[in-house]
Order: C-alpha cells, then structure tokens, then sequence
C-alpha cells in the first residue's frame, strides 16, 4: 500500500534496532541466536524510503505539532503516531534500585542480564528472583531456567552448578487472566524445574543482595529481573495528550487521540476510552493496518476508519526446551508442537521486517512533495530564480539560538581588528542521510577539517545549503534541521555563522565555506614531507562503501553506528597535538581517498613513500560491503591513480587496498611525523580517544618522478 502522494514518513527511535519481544525468552534459552530478534531498523528503513533519526523523544507539542527529541531540535510533522510501549510496573522500585534488571527496555536487557549473570561466575552458584507473574515474567523464569540447566549438563566450565529462581507476584495466583488449565501446566512446569513462588506479597525494595517485601520477610537474590506488569512510561507526562486513569495516553475507536489533533497512539501507549483491551502485542500488530489507512486518510482528508480489537486471540508461552504451551478461546494445550507453531509465527513475522530489498525509482516516485489537486505544476525558475524563497529563511534562522544574529546585508562584515583571516576554505556534498541534522553536523565538521588540516583555528562559517524542490514548510524544516546541526559544531569549536547562501536543487546537499587564522604558526603543507618521516591515520577507512551499501539497505546499523561516530569525531585535536609534536605536513583524508591525499603531498614535496597495508585500520563492516560489491561512485576516478602504488598481487586483493581509494566523508588526518616523536604523538593521540589512530607508512626518498608509494 503506497503512501499519498507528496508525503515523506519519518520514523523516531532511541535504538537503531528494534528488538521483538515474542522471540525474547527463546534467546534467554538458547533457542535463538542474538541476531534472530532483531529488526535492523537502518536497513529496513532504508530499503522503505523511510527516514529514520536515532534520538529518544522527549515530548509532544500538538499545537505547535513538534515532537520533541533529547540533545537535538524538535522535529515538526503534519500527522503524528505515538507507539512507544509500556514499562515495568513499579517504577517507584525499579527506578530507585538501579541493580535491578527491568526488563525494558528490551534491546539491551540480555546484555544487561549476561552482564550482572558474569558477574557472579566465580561463585558458581546464584539465587535470581524474577518480579512480575504474567506472561512475560513466567516466559522469562522458565527460558532462564532451561538455559542454567543445559549450561549446567553441558558442564561449561563457568556453568552454575546450584541456581534458585524465585518467581514473585503481588497478586494471588500466576499468569492472571489465563485459563485455570495453563496456570496449571504451567506450574507443573514450575515445580518440576524446582522453581518457587512468592506470591501475595508485594517487592518494595532491593538491598545488599535481599528482595524486600510489604509484609516485611526478606528474599536472598543475587539477581533481580523485574517484568511485572505495564505502566506508562514516565516520558508520556511531556506529551500534552489526554490520559487516562491508568496513564496511558486516550484515543477513540480511530486510534487517534480524544483531544481531536493529529495524533495517533497504539499499542501499549494507548488506552481505547470505549473499549478498554489488555496491554499485549497481539493487539499492536492488529492495529498496524488500521493506524496506516488513517494515516493517509487525515492527509487525504477523508473519514476514518474505526479500529474494532478483537476479542480472543491464541496465547503461547516458550517453556525453554523446544516446547510451549499455549490457549485459545476455552482450550489449553501444551507440547512440542506448539512450539512450533509459536515459531513458525515469530519467524513469519520477522521475515516481514527483514525484507531490505531497495525501493526501486518507480516505487519512490510519489515522495517527491506533489502540487494541491487542481492546480498546474509550476515550471521550476533557475539562475537566481532559484533561490529558495525568504520567507523560508526567514522561519529557519528564527527557530535557531544563534549567539549572534546574523544580519540581512549582502555579505557578512568583518572585524579586521579582531580577526585576521589567514586561511580560508570551501567544502560540499550531497547529503548522505535523510537525518538533515545529522548531515548538518557531519557537513560542518568536513568543512572544518580543511582548517584544522591545516593547523589552523576556525573562526568563521558561511553556509551553503541546496534544499530540493517543495513545499514551503517542508524546505523551512529542512533547513532548520540541517543549520541546527551546522550550528552545533561551528558553536563547539567557537565558529561563528557568518551567513550563507540557500537555493533549489534536485538533491539535498550541504556545505561551508569556512574562515581560519593561523595565529602565528606555520601552516601545515603538503609540501613539508621528509624522508624518514612516519605517516600516522588518525581515522579508520571505509565511509564511502559504508555509505554505498546504506544506498542499497546493505549496511548493518552496527556498522553504520560506529562509521556515525567516526565522521563525528572533530580533527581539532588531533591538529593541536600534531602541532605540539612538530609536525609540518598534513592532510585530511576526504573524497579523493587515502592515496590519492597522499599522492597530492609527494608531489607536492617530490617524496616517495611506503605504506604497511596490514596497519591501516578499516570501518567494520567495510570488507563485507566491499565483497558484496558495494562501491563508491567516486570508486573509479579515486583509482585513476592506482598505478603509482607497488604492489604484489596478493596485496592488491586485500580488502584494504581497496580501501586506500575509497572517498571518505569527515575523515581522519594523514600526519608526517618526526620519527622520534612518532610514539609520543600516537599515545597523546590515544588519549583523547582517537583509539583507532595507527603509524601506517614512511615517508623515502623520491627516486624518480613521480614519486610513487610502495605497498608491504
């Protein structure tokens, strides 16, 4: 089912993985590998078309329709839809206690557990007690008993070979609302694995290893898994919605909340006023169709369609050991094969969410903002026509904190007794993201590297920003975003944003010219090279075939998050401890890729040099994008000087060698070092967390002319 025309669908998430909850206990077990409950949400989102910004939302502002995100600007949008789940009930003990394990959020609770689990290994022996009797709870007891069990029988050398598990409930009996026949497999199940309850009494709090009660007994627990019940989480208090008693935000039979806006709720954040249902997935998954339709129908503007829940639905909870038992409607049942049918519906699900095949261009055509029905498409001026209009620049720099404003004259004027202009750079590209505030910040910090390449001090930014063709409001917000993120960077190294220039394009791309000062020092240049000089990388390599791979859903989030953090880290203090340590010569590692940088500076000082192809350091993920031929458009251009590097052929199959010309975005600097200082640089680079810094070549003699690189 394609989206309206002219709309463009944003997904927020604090993870870059979603994490399914039906097949959660069965990774507890064993039964799954990690990798099989997650949804790898970079490349889902991805293969879809779908925007997708990595930050926690913070609050929702229906009047002024933003959703408000942690450590970054508020994103607008026309039609809203909240789904952000519940958390653990019993927040007040949870909260207090951090050594207790909450079972939200999901994503990185079995890290959570195998970390607080190693913790007591030496022991060989653990008491673990699990709050909350429902399904989740009980799945979660008999997934971790089976588990302690096999480690145990397998005799793993770090196996516990005597464990309690105590599972507690406030209320009266387990599995509240089931079938008096499951509660009584599933206790039978309890029982056999020497499982104990504590019901009827209510956990207060957790100290020096004891679970406390309400009725005052303690309860031995070296571990604390708390899955009881579903309360609202305590975000949805910044969400100025309707609520509930219960806390959850309200909505009517449409999904859509009562105060009337724009804003749709499922899942477990919603609580249907007319016709209240449990807080369980089943009932999320069931809603998906209904929300989507509705999603295009308040665009469209047509009526809504009204969400009817079901009344029954089929219940199956894993035991841990390829067994489960399960209900529907008046029946219980349990075996072998009710696992699986629980696991032939998980992995039917998940097959759903794991289809990266790209959008072809036809399929993506309708993303493109479309006129108002009934009026002709406006024909496109260019030259200065171009231009996007003021009342967008206006909106933009008006949402923006500036520490000064920026003035409406021709050009940007210049305190020539404050600041002297020594250096002086331009850079641009083609957003590499649909985050525009990610690529903002990206964008400034490539900008800047030219100065800092060149051991100099920013000062001063003009902006370049093409935004494509749209709808006023549209272009105001991605500008906002993108001149948000510039901000951020230009205003954490003590850049001032001087101006710019903004126009229409048929892509959305980005850049900065940028203002330095040299404040008496040298410039570094490539024409400073030395024989006997060490060539050190500050950064690793790979974030042009990353970025290829991510145009072709091909890119895990694990790879893209880390290559996110490397484009993220500034050059500026790796310039200032080169300077310390004498350096002369220097480039950044960009577009052209780490040889043809290189080429640049032997020409420039009529060297050769060596590099040691084994101490380059690569992105994750590179060799696999790179064997699954993902590459870089720039791929080819970058080898056109390929036949100055020396090497064997089995150097020039190495995955590294392609990387020497793969085109990086905010790379790492390519320093000429003094031999002797070489150690010192390297461990002060370290220091400052450019962990994956690496001495990578030496600078020789020439020997002819050109000079030429020698690969070993």
């Amino acid at each position: 089912m394609g989206a309206v025309p002219g709309t463009r669908l944003t997904l927020v998430s604090p993870f870059p993985v979603a994490t399914y909850s039906g097949m959660l206990p069965g990774t507890l077990a064993g039964l799954y590998e990690p990798e099989e409950m997650r949804i790898d949400l970079r490349r889902l989102t991805a293969a879809s078309g779908v925007r997708l910004v990595v930050a926690a939302a913070t609050g929702l502002d229906p009047e002024r329709r933003e959703i408000r995100l942690a450590d970054r600007p508020p994103l607008r949008y026309d039609v809203a839809s909240v789904g952000i789940g519940s958390v653990p009930a019993g927040g007040s003990v949870w909260r207090k206690h951090p050594e207790i394990l909450s079972i939200k959020p999901m994503q990185t609770f079995r890290d959570r557990l195998n970390a607080r689990l190693d913790e007591h290994r030496a022991r060989s022996s653990i008491r673990i007690a699990v709050v909350g009797a429902g399904a989740a709870g009980v799945e979660v007891t008999l997934c971790l008993s089976a588990r302690l069990r096999s480690e145990r029988e397998a005799k793993q050398p770090t196996a516990f070979h005597v464990y309690d598990l105590s599972l507690v409930d406030a209320g009266p009996r387990i599995l509240a609302g089931h079938r008096d026949g499951t509660v009584e497999r599933v206790e039978r199940e309890l029982d056999g694995r020497g499982v104990t309850r504590s019901l009827g009494r209510r956990a207060v709090g957790y100290e020096a290893g004891t679970l406390r009660f309400n009725t005052g007994e303690p309860l031995p627990a070296d571990v604390v898994v708390w899955a009881a019940g579903a309360a609202p989480p305590l975000v949805l208090e910044n969400f100025d919605l309707p609520r509930t008693e219960d806390g959850f935000l309200a909505v009517d039979d449409t999904l859509r909340t009562t105060a009337g806006h724009d804003v749709f709720v499922v899942g477990d954040t919603a609580t249907l006023v007319d016709d209240p249902v449990p807080k369980a997935g089943v009932y999320a998954v069931r809603e998906g169709p209904v929300l989507w339709e509705n999603l295009q129908r308040t665009l469209a503007g047509r009526p809504l369609k009204t969400y009817r829940p079901q009344r029954g639905f089929l219940s199956l909870l894993a035991l841990g050991d390829g067994r489960a038992v399960g209900e529907y409607g008046g029946f219980s049942f349990e075996g072998r094969w009710a696992w699986w049918l629980k696991n032939g519906i998980d992995r039917k699900f998940m097959e759903k969410h794991r289809n990266f095949r790209p959008m072809t261009v036809e399929m993506t055509a309708d993303r493109r903002p479309s006129p108002r029905a009934g009026a002709a498409p406006a024909m496109r001026c260019r030259g200065c026509g171009g231009k996007v209009g003021a009342s967008v620049l206006d909106e933009a720099l008006g949402r923006i904190e500036l520490p000064q404003p920026i003035e409406h004259d021709d050009g940007a004027v210049l305190d020539g007794a404050a600041t002297t202009v020594d250096l002086a750079t331009v850079d641009a590209f083609h957003a590499f993201d649909d985050d525009a505030y990610l690529v903002g910040r990206v964008a400034a910090l490539n900008a800047l590297g030219d100065i800092w390449a060149m051991g100099g001090r920013p000062t001063g930014a003009l902006a370049v920003v093409t935004l494509p063709e749209g709808p006023r409001q549209q272009q105001a917000e991605l500008l906002y975003q993108t001149l948000s993120g510039s901000v951020r960077e230009f205003e954490a190294h003590g850049v001032r944003l001087l101006g710019g220039h903004t126009r229409e394009g048929s892509e959305f791309a980005v850049g900065s010219t940028v203002l330095g000062q040299l404040n008496g020092g040298l410039p570094f240049q490539n024409a400073n090279l030395r024989p006997d000089d060490r060539l050190v990388l500050t950064k690793p390599l790979g974030t042009g075939t990353l970025l290829a791979a991510h145009v072709q859903a091909g890119c895990r989030a694990a790879w893209y998050e880390t290559m996110l953090d490397s484009m993220l880290v500034p050059n500026a203090e790796a310039a200032r401890l080169a300077r310390e340590q004498g350096v002369v010569a220097a480039t950044d590692v960009t577009g052209f890729g780490l040889v043809g940088h290189l080429v640049e500076m032997l020409d420039a000082s009529k060297t050769s040099a060596t590099l040691e192809l084994d101490t380059i350091p690569l992105l994750p993920g590179f060799a696999e994008s790179h064997a699954a031929g993902h590459r870089s458009s720039l791929d080819p251009a970058n080898r056109e000087v390929e036949s100055r590097v020396d090497r064997t052929d089995a150097l020039a199959a190495s995955p590294t060698f392609a990387a020497l010309f793969d085109p990086q975005t905010s790379g790492g600097l390519l320093l000429a070092v003094p031999s002797e200082r070489v150690d010192e640089l390297v461990t002060s680079l370290r220091g400052v967390g450019l962990d994956r810094v690496a001495v990578v070549g030496t600078v020789v003699e020439a020997g002819g002319s050109p000079g030429r690189i020698a690969l070993r």
